[in-house]
């Protein structure tokens, strides 16, 4: 079974369309494969015949006599179905597709019929609109950049050609070597998912960058992206942060969960690091590339000026560096390199005075403390050190850090010749930065990647579902085509999961409402039963600590004038009667079924401001308790939970156990879209929670996923 394997490391190449002008897209690439010291055997295609970059040019596929591992697809659309037809039927592996004008531009089923064709014959597309491939396995060069792409241990995806080819001149830039970068453009065929199991088994591969704008098979793609990150770093860049529009505001859950909100809180489960800016990302990649694995993540900060040490200091609280703070051991380990009038406190000030020598012996007592995991030095220019003694030493001080195995940067602050002294250091991949909080980023992101592979957890929760006796509650639903449940069908799907709610009733009348009061007991709470009013606070359909049957009358009258206010024509099949229940924390928990990543739950601070606060987070499902309660940790309320001014600590046992129910029941029901509970009330520590309100949807389309 091929992995892959044969499309970063063919025995040879074809380009179908190589041109025999200099310039044109299929002259560059042979060219660049040529370049870049490809050992394989190279095929130009170009019915004209005659030469190529001094090759032989076939004038079809069909006249190579060898067999062709990969084939760079680069004539006009209207050629491109011929030509993979016949790469086909050649037995080519893989083809890459450069040649655009397929569904970026509508022409989506001309895309999907070189997709037919090409998986009939079993091969497999990259593409098509895409720059092509490096591989550094393979030294080739299959794209048609500048050229000179210089090997090394990160690995680009990249669903941008443009970008893709502006990220290979950056590399250059900032001496980060590549062992791989491959365009997926239209992603067909081959995606993110293929490649990240490939790339995360190459031995060459230390780091791999995403940049993305669309996923379309979320579920495959967060599989892929766990393993990935179970083994290397990922940094992902994903564009289109802003929120996508709703459908309707049918349910909170639906609401508040805009497109960058789950694509974020996903990238966060699955271990992955999210950058803002490419120049962010290539600055993660340069340091994960060659940083050791932290044993402790202590870490100590020496500095020759206080300014750049409080920046360093905020820095780390920002990106969660824990600093050592042991008073007395600093002390004892930095006091003989530290001037009476420094500081040993972290950071360790050794003043503007220091040199090299000073330097280097902090450093180096650092180094000889085992409790000290990691360390960064900053440096501001002064006349008593300058730059060319700060070269010598962090370079030596890089190396002893290396052969100890212990993280270690650096960030100067000063003039031209630091900057070219910086520049210097990175292409001898020497972690030294003109920014303090580009540097403790870095070190951040290390001892982010290390701690969540230390304590990531894959396995799941689950709980088992009566799926028949769910059929049957919904069965009426579903065959009248609701798009909703009924409050009676929600409760009792809710008692068939055991989530315990008030004892409630539904009265059609008001006289009914006042003969059924005794069944709920007074003091109680009216809510307008409505299938065209979706949130009942909204249009006044909810009265709460009603204590004797004036007051049910006076509420009922108020319900039915508000609401009929509120929408004209709405249907009111009634109002239920349920038990008032005594105060807890009010919050949110719902599960939806997202169109690109499958299931997904969400959990944060409830009630009538849900929207307005926004103190919600989100998680894939399945989950565990681990990143039930990680996502919990997430939101402004869960201290709430912990109790604040004196109170008890609340049940958060209750929660996590309805967000593993309503997590299953949405997994083992897929024609339930949303379920939202809000208010669940959270009584004190193994007092249980309370569903006050649930909102069960239903699916009246599926996506289905390409």
């Amino acid at each position: 079974m091929d992995t892959i394997g044969s499309l970063f490391n063919p025995a040879a190449v074809a380009v179908i369309g190589a041109s025999h002008t200099p310039g044109k897209i299929g002259n560059s690439i042979v060219r660049n494969i040529i370049a870049s010291g490809y050992r394989g055997a190279i095929f130009p295609v170009n019915p004209a015949g005659g030469e190529v970059c001094g090759l032989k040019c076939f004038k079809s596929i069909e006249d190579i006599q060898e067999t062709v591992d990969v084939a760079c697809t680069v004539v006009p659309a209207r050629l491109v179905h011929d030509a993979v037809l016949a790469s086909a039927l050649k037995g080519v592996k893989y083809n890459l597709i450069i040649t655009s004008g397929f569904s970026e531009t509508g022409n989506i089923d001309e895309e999907k019929k070189l997709v037919q064709t090409a998986r009939a014959h079993g091969m497999r597309i990259v593409g098509p609109n895409i720059f092509g491939l490096y591989s550094a396995e393979a030294s080739m060069d299959a794209t048609f950049g500048t050229g000179n792409i210089k090997p090394g241990p990160v690995a680009i995806i990249t669903q941008s050609g443009a970008l893709g080819l502006a990220m290979i001149g950056k590399t250059g830039v900032e001496s980060i070597g590549l062992s791989a970068i491959v365009s997926v453009g239209n992603k067909c065929d081959i995606d993110e998912s293929d490649l990240l199991a490939y790339l995360v088994q190459q031995q060459a591969t230390k780091v791999i960058l995403m940049y993305i704008e669309g996923i379309r098979q979320g579920e495959r793609f967060i599989r892929a992206l766990k393993k990935a990150t179970r083994v290397k770093p990922v940094v992902v860049i994903k564009s289109g942060r802003s929120a996508r529009g709703a459908a309707a505001a049918a349910s909170h859950t639906g609401s508040l969960a805009g497109a960058d909100e789950i694509v974020d809180a996903i990238l966060r489960q699955c271990g992955a690091l999210r950058a803002d800016s490419i120049a962010e990302a290539f600055s993660w990649c340069a340091y994960l590339a060659h940083a050791p694995a932290p044993a402790a993540e202590q870490t100590v900060i020496i500095t020759n000026g206080g300014g750049v040490g409080v920046m360093a200091t905020d820095a780390c609280e920002r990106y969660e560096i824990p600093l050592y703070n042991d008073s007395e051991a600093l002390r004892d380990i930095f006091a003989p390199v530290t001037p009476s009038y420094g500081s040993t406190k972290n950071p360790i000030d050794i003043t503007g005075g220091a040199a090299a020598p000073e330097y280097s012996q902090a450093l180096d007592a650092a180094l000889a403390h085992d409790r000290i995991g990691a360390a960064m030095a900053l440096y501001c220019e002064t006349a008593v050190f300058p730059a060319a003694d700060l070269e010598t030493m962090l370079e030596d001080t890089h190396r002893r850090y290396s052969e100890r195995g212990r993280p270690v940067l650096f960030a100067a602050v000063g003039g031209e010749d630091i900057e070219h002294a910086i520049v210097r250091l990175r292409k001898k991949n020497v972690p030294v930065f003109n920014d303090v909080y580009q540097a403790v980023a870095c070190m951040g992101k290390l001892f982010e990647h290390y701690r969540q592979k230390r304590s990531r957890c894959d396995t799941f929760e689950d709980c088992a579902i009566d799926t028949a006796a769910i059929d049957a509650i919904t069965a009426d639903a579903r065959t009248s085509g609701r798009s909703f449940l009924s409050a009676r069908e929600s409760r009792d799907i809710m008692r068939i999961i055991g989530l315990k709610m008030p004892a409630s009733c539904v009265a059609r009348s008001l006289d009914e409402a006042l003969a059924r009061c005794s069944e709920v007991g007074f003091p109680l709470v009216m809510k307008v039963v409505s299938p065209d009013i979706i949130h009942k606070s909204d249009a006044g359909g909810v009265v709460l600590d009603l204590h004797n049957s004036t007051e049910v009358i006076d509420a009922w009258q108020a319900i039915m004038q508000r609401c009929l206010a509120f929408l004209p024509g709405a249907r009111v099949d009634g109002i239920e009667l349920s038990a008032m229940i005594e105060p807890g924390v009010e919050t949110i928990v719902g599960a939806r079924r997202d169109p690109v990543f499958g299931p997904i739950a969400m959990f944060g601070q409830g009630g009538i401001y849900v929207e307005v606060m926004k103190d919600v987070a989100f998680r894939s499902l399945p989950l565990n308790r681990l990143e039930i309660l990680a996502m919990m940790k997430q939101t402004r309320t869960y201290p709430l939970l912990l109790g604040v001014r004196g109170e008890a600590k609340k049940d958060i046992e209750g929660v996590l156990e309805a967000i593993i129910k309503v997590g299953a029941l949405v997994r083992a029901c897929d024609y339930i879209s949303d379920i939202e509970i809000n208010p669940l009330v959270v009584f004190e520590e193994n007092a249980g929670a309370n569903a006050l309100d649930v909102r069960i949807l239903l699916a009246t389309q599926r996506k289905e996923q390409p």
